[in-house]
């Protein structure tokens, strides 16, 4: 149910994403999907890639803060309203959503990562409301 993401903090200057990219490239590690928010120092990259452990480890060895986070990874009907409909079952269950952030599928339905405060509980709410879930293996 649940998939890892991968969760890079870096500087914001240029050439750090380029390094955080060579990194993983040269490991032979896909990037599924990624999300960058910065500050004016600093960055958050949360990426979904095809092997997260080992991700983390190359970029640690690189001198870079990695960590895995657990997420969920969802499909959505490409219908309007569908993505309200799936949020408003998690906040009428009083849960806050963290982020969330979309995600290649390459299907014609769309897809999303999902972070919230309680995730295991969040993972219940949408399992209750049928919605299906996507394994990194699918991915």
């Amino acid at each position: 149910m649940f998939v890892h993401q991968l969760s890079v903090f870096i500087e914001n200057k240029e050439g750090r994403l380029e390094q955080v990219l060579e990194t993983l490239k040269e490991k032979n590690i896909n990037i599924i999907s990624l999300s960058l928010a910065d500050s004016s120092d600093y960055g958050i990259l949360r990426m979904i890639v095809s092997d997260p452990e080992g991700g983390k480890d190359a970029l640690k060895e690189n001198g870079f803060s990695a960590m895995l986070t657990p997420v969920v990874a969802v499909r959505l009907r490409h219908q309007v309203g569908q993505l309200q409909v799936l949020l408003s079952e998690i906040c009428k269950a009083g849960i806050n959503i963290e982020y969330t952030y979309a995600l290649s599928t390459g299907t014609d339905d769309a897809s999303i990562i999902l972070k919230a405060a309680d995730l295991e509980k969040a993972a219940g709410v949408l399992e209750k409301a049928g919605v299906e879930f996507i394994s990194l293996e699918e991915l």
